[in-house]
């Protein structure tokens, strides 16, 4: 029931309708005519938008279909793009709020300013946990096939590590607060249940952690950004495009 016609790549899957004059079972009728598009959709389990292109003209009751290959592996989804910037200045934002507040004297408006940072690494919290089951359930496009084995590895090593830590440092700020005796209580209207009982000695143990953990990640950050700039103006190839949002998805 699948043909190959002259002139079809060997990467495209052409198709044609039922004509009314080859009679065939109803059941056998209805799984030749949809077998195609369910082995599209799960084998190339990233729902990036499918272009279904006239390959020609085609007789009439007999229309012909193919799918580029290459489409569903280039970019990433218009889901994880906007994920991914979203995140990233939400980083940006709630990294630099902490940092500032630190300096600052005791007083009421760095009590505010606690309670935002709260507030924005519990969003960053959820932010996190939406990515990473929509990165585990739709997967990333191949890399380069110039890229040697170790640079491979430290790519993923590189992605990998920095979903731990957009985990990591919002559970540790939430974690040390519970330690400290200070309850997080989001938006000022959902308290938030203490992870740990009150204690001083741990709160003082995770607060430090918590800023290792993001000066870690600002390290992280920088590592990945220069490496995305290195592969788009050193190496030419598309690692960076590919999740720029308004570059070409050709």
């Amino acid at each position: 029931m699948t043909k190959r016609f002259a002139g079809a790549k060997k990467s495209q899957i052409v198709t044609n309708t039922l004509l009314p004059d080859e009679p065939e079972p109803f059941l056998l009728f209805h799984i030749w005519k949809y077998h195609n598009l369910f082995l599209i959709f799960f084998s190339n389990f990233n729902f990036n938008r499918i272009d279904l292109v006239s390959e020609r003209r085609a007789p009439r009751g007999n229309r012909l279909h193919y799918f580029p290959e290459t489409t569903m592996t280039s970019r990433y989804t218009r889901t994880a793009i906007f994920m991914h910037w979203l995140i990233a200045l939400s980083l940006i934002g709630t990294f630099s709020l902490g940092f500032y507040m630190e300096g600052l004297p005791f007083s009421p408006a760095k009590l505010q300013f606690y309670s935002w940072h709260k507030w924005a690494g519990m969003v960053l919290l959820v932010l996190a946990v939406v990515r990473l089951a929509w990165r585990l359930s739709h997967p990333a496009p191949a890399l380069p096939p110039t890229m040697g084995p170790l640079a491979r590895l430290a790519a993923h090593a590189g992605h990998w590590l920095l979903y731990l830590l957009m985990l990591a440092i919002p559970l540790s700020g939430w974690l040390m607060s519970s330690a400290q005796g200070v309850p997080v209580v989001w938006f000022g209207v959902l308290p938030l249940p203490d992870l740990v009982p009150r204690n001083a000695a741990l709160g003082t143990a995770l607060q430090d952690a918590h800023v290792i953990l993001n000066y870690t990640l600002a390290l992280a950050v920088a590592g990945h950004v220069g490496a995305a700039l290195h592969h788009h103006f050193v190496k030419k190839d598309t690692i960076l495009t590919r999740m720029l949002p308004f570059a070409s998805r050709a």
